[in-house]
């Protein structure tokens, strides 16, 4: 994330209400079904592991839904013996022998059960982290792809939670609930015939709760799912208002805005806790009707059992044996609720990530690469019209034959599209119509790496990473040597103040870039470009926030960087671009005039009055 950058504050994001999509009502998933789909496709590359995962828990549960049989037969045992020694029946009584060996048998079976739950949670986790990391790797390669004006509509935060919060959200339910879901449905089957086993009629019975559940379940499952919804799309907004928020502290304090950035964090604090509080309420009402209805079936198993131990149909072991079957049979039904519950929130978060993966992504590129050194840096741009909204076009038919080697400066009012015009030539935009070329090859056929590895920027806003000032000169050819990076560093006059630093060259920029000044950061930023050596420079108001002996440095570096390249100067301070070898005066997209600097003055025309309108006085009187 670019720590130096200003913050883009949007209207009403600073001293207002809610940013973005936090005005719109959310909507609940759109597809359930077609995202559940999805996701089940995407889990087809571990369907083998899933498979061994399916058999250990059906082994697991297996051998622990055979306890509870044997545990009634020891209690009928018990129960005959006492009953023996109170009668005075002679050669009877406890059969200690026959207990030992059903509770050594039991206490394998449940050995085993742990050991099969032991390895298919193992298999699991491993399944859930890889689905994370190639999660993460596929949105990591699709930010990389989609165009630029996906992320002017979008928050830094709102990115980043599909990122994090979404992905750990489904690797989460991918861990934990899928072995509980195939481990609840064989519970469920083998408790079932067990219970059969023991008797039909109090099988029946015990099953009557069974519809009430299913009632309770999908009606609060109803009710929660837009709630889920609601709580990830919140989460992801309020990532982004804080983001924001810091990036832009020192303006926030400047304008004594700390009140009603408070106030406005906290409209968006409470509809995600509003929207928490009740998908977390509704889904922990489950549990205690579950067991409510759980201990309903109790008393009734109670009740029925002794009257057909009574009537001996049954053995009073078996009362235990069905208890504890019941309790079984309603644990993964309660379980199931909580999946339930907690699937919402993942096909949440899953259809948020699949949303990202879907998005429209760049033009493909051609085939064949550009070398890169035949390049000579004559720029054409041939009746070029652009939009950032297709209805609303703000590049009208631009059209300028640039020789190589020329700098040419690009100049006009606020919003006129002079770093349009540049970020046409990067292609991090394509334009609606026309053409632009380089060197005679239109720049569509040329693929991104190699045109932007044709191009150099240095820009206003300065970019540096928490790392070391080496590194970061580095970041413009990362096979550069120690000893290219040091020449380049001279070069930009970077070499100079470096060595005033704490470890010189391995002094650590922190993450907000806060412990060098800005004139130093633009230097090394002009560093970088020296060192990225390329054919076209771009130059966007890069002197703009220097004082005036950082300026000189910055000129004069920048100078030697522009000579015998071709270079495109972006400035707002004409005099910086006197001796430019073409002027571009840009207005409302159109080129108006260009020029000489002393040519556009003689014509007394838009230049002449942008130039002028920089150097008037008042004079008071």
């Amino acid at each position: 994330m670019d720590k130096n950058r200003k913050s883009n504050v949007r209207p009403g994001g600073v001293f207002g209400g809610p940013m973005g999509r936090m005005g719109r009502q959310v909507e609940k998933a759109k597809d359930f079904k077609g995202t559940m789909k999805k996701l089940v496709a995407y889990l087809k590359p571990y369907r083998v592991s899933i498979i061994i995962v399916i058999i250990f828990a059906f082994g697991s549960a297996a051998f622990s839904i055979i306890g509870p049989k044997l545990l009634g037969k020891v209690t009928t045992k018990l129960f005959e013996g006492l009953i023996s020694k109170i009668s005075g029946v002679e050669g009877t009584g406890i059969d200690f022998q026959y207990i030992g060996k059903i509770l050594l048998t039991m206490l394998c079976l449940y050995f085993v059960s742990s050991l099969f739950s032991f390895i298919q949670g193992y298999i699991m986790s491993d399944v859930a982290q890889k689905v994370s990391f190639n999660l993460r790797k596929l949105i990591s390669k699709k930010i990389n792809k989609i165009p630029l004006k996906y992320f002017d509509k979008q928050t830094h935060g709102e990115v980043l939670s599909r990122v994090t919060n979404d992905v750990d959200t489904v690797s989460q339910t991918l861990n934990q609930t899928m072995s509980n879901t195939i481990t609840s449905i064989t519970t469920i089957i083998g408790v079932l015939i067990m219970m059969i086993s023991i008797n039909i009629q109090m099988t029946l019975i015990s099953l009557i709760v069974i519809p009430i559940s299913f009632v309770l379940l999908i009606s609060i499952v109803k009710r929660t799912q837009k709630y889920f919804r609601h709580q990830q799309e919140y989460l992801g907004n309020i990532n982004g208002y804080v983001e924001e928020m810091y990036s832009g502290h020192n303006i926030i304090k400047a304008f004594n805005g700390e009140e009603r950035v408070i106030k406005a964090f906290d409209n968006l604090n409470s509809k995600l806790y509003n929207s928490a509080w009740k998908s977390q309420f509704l889904s922990g009402m489950m549990v205690p009707m579950m067991s409510f209805i759980g201990n309903l079936g109790y008393v009734i198993v109670s009740i029925m059992g002794s009257w057909l131990v009574i009537k001996n149909i049954i053995e009073v072991g078996d009362i235990l044996s069905f208890i504890q079957y019941v309790r079984s049979f309603m644990q993964p039904i309660g379980q199931s609720a909580n999946i339930a519950n907690t699937l919402q929130s993942t096909i949440a978060a899953a259809e948020r990530v699949f949303e990202f993966l879907n998005e429209e992504e760049e033009t493909p590129e051609k085939k064949g690469s550009f070398d890169l050194n035949k390049i000579k840096g004559a720029v054409k741009f041939n009746n070029v019209k652009f939009g950032y909204d297709p209805n609303k076009i703000i590049i009208n038919g631009f059209s300028v034959d640039i020789k190589p080697g020329q700098n040419v400066a690009i100049v006009g009012p606020t919003g006129a599209g002079k770093t349009t015009i540049v970020k046409l030539l990067m292609r991090f935009y394509d334009i609606n119509s026309g053409s632009i070329f380089i060197d005679n090859h239109d720049i569509k056929d040329i693929r991104r790496k190699d045109l932007r590895s044709a191009l150099g920027m240095v820009l206003q806003d300065t970019w540096l990473f928490n790392g070391s000032i080496i590194d970061n000169i580095r970041y413009g050819n990362l096979d550069a040597t120690d000893e290219e990076v040091i020449a380049a560093s001279k070069a930009a006059y970077v070499d100079q103040f470096v060595h005033t630093l704490p470890d010189g060259y391995n002094m650590i920029i922190n993450e907000e870039g806060s412990n060098i000044s800005q004139g130093q950061k633009q230097l090394l930023t002009i560093a970088r470009a020296f060192l990225a050596d390329p054919k076209i420079l771009i130059l966007d108001e890069a002197t703009s926030s220097v004082d005036t002996r950082t300026e000189i440095l910055i000129q004069e570096a920048m100078e030697k960087l522009m000579k015998n390249r071709t270079s495109f100067i972006i400035a707002h301070r004409l005099s910086t671009i006197r001796n430019a070898d073409l002027i571009l005066v840009i207005k409302d997209g159109d080129i108006v005039e260009q020029g000489k600097h002393d040519e556009l003055l003689k014509r007394n025309g838009f230049y002449a009055s942008l130039y002028n309108s920089q150097f008037e006085t008042n004079v008071l009187s």
